[in-house]
């Protein structure tokens, strides 16, 4: 898209970006934001910079650009839950098999596992995978320990009877098996930065905990980041943009939906614009209890005081590609409705062949390929939404929605908070 001085409708913009269930600190945005943007910028013909930004909330800095001309200048302030995911990631190995079963059990029982499979099978193989290898760990170390007991207690046997008097072949055999079986587990636990077990154990038991209701914590993190957006919308910019990421997304619907319910209009202030990126909303708003999230995608899909769009891919496989999450959880109002504008950042075609054959098996570096740059770029680039001179409402007001796009109504539950 050629972007000239003529077109520019931003010249500051604020970005609030929403991570998903990233237990990381915030530099790690920062640093994949400078090294893809620089690579982008090399790719498309554009000048892009990074600047620190001081006392301007827990986690920004600043972007100047110079596209087609046109100059613009940014500030990109990520908000904070990442404590709120290290608490819930620090369960013992008991406790995280635990979960798992609760969790497995919540999805089952309600029918949102089978429901979901009718949309992706990508995601739901995401889902099921921590459950198979956390099984198939213990397996191992079952198979491990009792090996080992069968051995030492075996031997034990063979020494003089002064070496094992007290202790039985038995007792052995159950030290052995406790101690084996245990380090093998262990050894998985700590080397799960290689396996993700644990991580997506944990990320799938959050939703499911509350059987999709958020928990206190989480209904507290945002009304704070509600605030935060209110204090952008009050600011010298002429846009300000929410960026859900994954799990941030469904965040970012409810923090805007709660902004809705607030009475707020644009007034003279900045344009609104909403971008959600590889989301997972299924996963929580498709379980009993999640009719505050249900009741917020009904009310947020008719604002006409936001620009919400969509972006996923079907190479994508941690994400619900190119489902409209509003009319997948069955709750698109009777009359229709405005938002989202869904389409895809078609991996394939945006990314070399080189690139794609690559990262195509990197299953957790193409969830976060939204935030990197595209060797052939179509008309997704996530720097210049961030950090362009258009607002989102410009850039893709053209734009049609994909035609796969998914919009059959998969839930079964679809009751909304009053």
């Amino acid at each position: 898209m050629a972007e000239t001085r003529a077109e520019q409708d931003v010249a500051r913009r604020r970005v609030i970006y929403i991570p998903g269930y990233d237990p990381f600190h915030p530099r790690r945005y920062r640093e994949l934001y400078r090294k893809e943007s620089a690579a982008q910028a090399e790719i498309s013909g554009y000048d892009i910079s990074q600047r620190p930004l001081k006392g301007q909330g827990p986690f920004a800095w600043g972007v100047d650009s110079v596209v087609g001309g046109a100059e613009t200048q940014a500030q990109i302030e990520v908000l904070l839950w990442s404590d709120i995911v290290k608490a819930s990631m620090n369960p013992s190995i008991p406790a995280t098999y635990a979960m798992l079963l609760r969790t497995a059990w919540t999805y089952i029982a309600s029918g949102a596992l089978f429901r979901l499979m009718r949309l992706r099978k990508g995601p739901v193989i995401a889902a099921l995978y921590p459950i198979v290898f956390l099984l198939g760990q213990l397996l191992l170390a079952v198979a491990l320990g009792y090996g080992a007991a069968r051995l030492g207690a075996s031997a034990l046997l063979q020494l003089p009877v002064p070496v094992h008097l007290g202790v039985t072949g038995a007792m052995l055999g159950i030290i052995l098996f406790v101690a084996v079986a245990w380090g093998v587990l262990s050894w998985f636990r700590k080397h799960d930065n290689k396996f993700f077990a644990y991580y997506l154990m944990h990320d799938y038991s959050y939703s499911a905990r509350h059987k999709g209701g958020n928990p206190p914590e989480l209904e507290a993190r945002i009304a704070a980041f509600r605030a935060r957006v209110e204090e952008a919308l009050a600011s010298n910019v002429d846009e300000v943009l929410v960026v859900g990421h994954s799990s941030g997304a469904h965040i970012g619907i409810s923090v805007l939906a709660d902004l809705m319910r607030s009475g707020w209009r644009q007034g003279e202030g900045p344009r609104l614009g909403f971008l959600t990126l590889g989301h997972v909303v299924p996963m929580v708003s498709f379980l009993p209890k999640a009719d505050r999230l249900r009741a917020d995608l009904h009310d947020l899909c008719q604002w006409d005081q936001v620009t919400w769009v969509d972006v996923s891919a079907p190479g994508d496989g941690c994400a619900f590609a190119l489902c409209d999450p509003v009319a997948v959880t069955g709750v698109m109002p009777e009359h229709g409705k405005r938002w989202p504008l869904v389409f895809s950042a078609a991996f394939t075609q945006t990314l070399s062949p080189e690139k794609w054959a690559e990262i195509k098996r990197r299953f957790f570096r193409l969830h976060f390929q939204y935030l990197c740059a595209f060797d052939r770029p179509g008309d997704y680039d996530y720097f210049l939404i961030t950090a362009g001179p258009l607002s989102l409402a410009a850039r893709y007001a053209e734009r049609l929605p994909s035609k796969s796009r998914i919009e059959t109504p998969a839930s079964r539950y679809t009751s909304r908070a009053a």
